[in-house]
């Protein structure tokens, strides 16, 4: 069988970053706490922690005096930069420089809109740890959207100001920019600043592209990978023989049954070394296929 590791999965460039950071911060010795997990892959993040990286709550902040916490790519809001100093606290910034500039401009958003009386609209997750760095940027309510089915929670009689999470998917933000638009009593008062982040979104395309290409597909990232649940749909819509899997011990024999090519590919909280060893088991199950169809 052949098998291919697509060559653009894996760590996006905010990622890449925070992880070095954190190997950085690792090598000086001592335990360093990382608020939340440092990435969405639970493999990734087991195998920091057994370089000593501890992933704490917000609320055992308190007993982190005098400790280095570790601020990951996702951002956090203001809040917490506060509660750190007031507690001592030496913190390693790794938040992404476009989810920072991102922060700012929701910042821009509401100060343009709060004198006209507008709302500032985020495409994103609920709950998402950059949703909630972005939200709280400022006191004033942001207004979180998943999808069409959320669009009644915005006043269309009142100026809009609508921006996304950066791992969003494009396609479903020019959806919802034209709905918007649609909905609205003056379609000039909806202003649309697209946030989401190239290096993340020019993925989908190639990932279609790539899933076509195979028999079957593998596509490798953590369950709590927001920017994993879009991708996969992209390369399920592609060819509906994805298979999404966590690590390689997932792997179903049967899906490769007759196959005579395999794509590995993943999310940008995908590790490279984890996806080559997907690759690698779906080496040892191909020839076991083979003998058994024989």
């Amino acid at each position: 069988m052949r098998i291919e590791i697509d060559d653009k999965s894996g760590f996006c460039f905010g990622v890449v970053r925070a992880i070095t950071e954190a190997e950085k911060a690792l090598a000086e010795g001592g335990t360093v706490y990382s608020l939340g997990d440092i990435v969405h892959n639970r493999i990734e993040v087991q195998r920091l922690e057994r370089l000593g990286l501890q992933t704490v709550t917000h609320d055992e902040m308190p007993r982190l005096a005098g400790c280095r916490l570790f601020i990951r790519a996702h951002g956090e809001p203001p809040t917490t930069y506060a509660r750190a100093r007031e507690l001592g606290i030496d913190l390693i910034d790794a938040t992404c420089p476009v989810v920072a500039r991102l922060q700012t401009r929701v910042v821009r958003a509401h100060e343009l809109m709060r004198p006209v009386g507008g709302q500032v609209v985020i495409l994103g997750k609920r709950g998402h740890a950059e949703v909630v760095g972005l939200t709280g940027q400022v006191d004033a309510p942001t207004i979180v959207i998943e999808g069409p089915q959320d669009l009644d929670a915005i006043d269309f009689t009142r100026p809009v100001y609508f921006l996304s999470q950066t791992t969003q998917s494009i396609a479903l933000f020019e959806r919802l920019c034209d709905e918007m638009r649609r909905r609205a009593a003056d379609p000039a008062q909806v202003r649309i600043e697209d946030t989401i982040c190239r290096q993340v979104a020019n993925r989908e395309e190639h990932l279609a592209a790539f899933a076509r290409r195979f028999d079957v597909v593998v596509f490798v990232c953590g369950r709590k990978s927001s920017n994993g649940k879009v991708l996969f749909e992209v390369c399920r819509r592609a060819n509906a023989a994805t298979y999404n899997i966590e690590e390689a011990a997932e792997l179903e024999p049967q899906w490769f049954a007759g196959a005579a090519s395999a794509g590995i590919c993943g999310a940008t909280s995908t590790p490279k070394w984890l996806m080559q060893q997907v690759a690698d088991a779906v080496g040892r199950i191909a020839p076991q296929q083979q003998q058994h169809k024989a």
